[in-house]
């Protein structure tokens, strides 16, 4: 019989564990249910060689999809934004759908289940505000230093402008509609245009 490789098994019971917390409920899943999930016979306690309890499965699919967003926050960073804030703004648009598309599960679960782990995603939430949202206060800032924009708050407006722009993959996630039931091509193209209106950015 072939040997399951460790790191896989690990990985396997992480995305399992997360897809069935976030449909389910975490309370609503057992260990057997992760076994069973993983093709593992549901009595053999495989889970165990690697997490010592359900909990510490929660704990470690957190704190990985925080290591992967610090990598991609990195990469982002490092990123030229282009010159044209339109354009800018629509680049800034696809890193954050993709951060969120990214961790479909993990989002409806931390919605559900925050209240019974407010500690376990108190840390993922301050890992969203330092990708998404100071980012975008740092840009409009920039702009607005520039005089490429006329902001008052550029924090209040990067929180405004954010906030729209992440209820569309949260709506989606939660009760499969889009805002408006808009296809994303034409929420992004009024999104984009109400942001340009919010910079009230200078002609060129």
């Amino acid at each position: 019989m072939a040997r399951t490789t460790p790191g896989l098994t690990r990985r396997r019971i992480l995305d399992e564990a997360v897809h069935l917390f976030a449909t389910r409920g975490y309370d609503a899943t057992s260990v057997a249910d992760i076994q069973t999930a993983c093709g593992l016979h549901p009595g053999s306690g495989a889970l165990y060689k690697h997490f010592p309890s359900k909990a510490a499965v929660l704990e470690a699919a957190v704190h990985d999809n925080l290591a992967r967003l610090t990598a991609r926050t990195a990469e982002t960073a490092d990123a030229q934004l282009p010159d044209d804030p339109r354009e800018a703004l629509r680049v800034l648009a696809d890193v954050v759908w993709a951060f969120m598309a990214a961790d479909r599960d993990l989002i409806r679960l931390m919605i559900r289940e925050f209240t019974g782990f407010p500690d376990l995603f108190e840390a993922m939430w301050q890992a969203v505000v330092a990708t998404v949202y100071r980012r975008g206060t740092a840009w409009i800032t920039t702009l607005r230093d520039q005089g490429k924009a006329d902001v008052t708050d550029p924090e209040a407006t990067a929180a405004v402008l954010v906030a729209a722009l992440t209820y569309y993959p949260i709506l989606d996630v939660l009760i499969g509609h889009t805002p408006g039931d808009l296809d994303p091509d034409r929420f992004l193209a009024a999104w984009t245009d109400h942001a340009v209106a919010a910079l009230r950015l200078t002609p060129r």
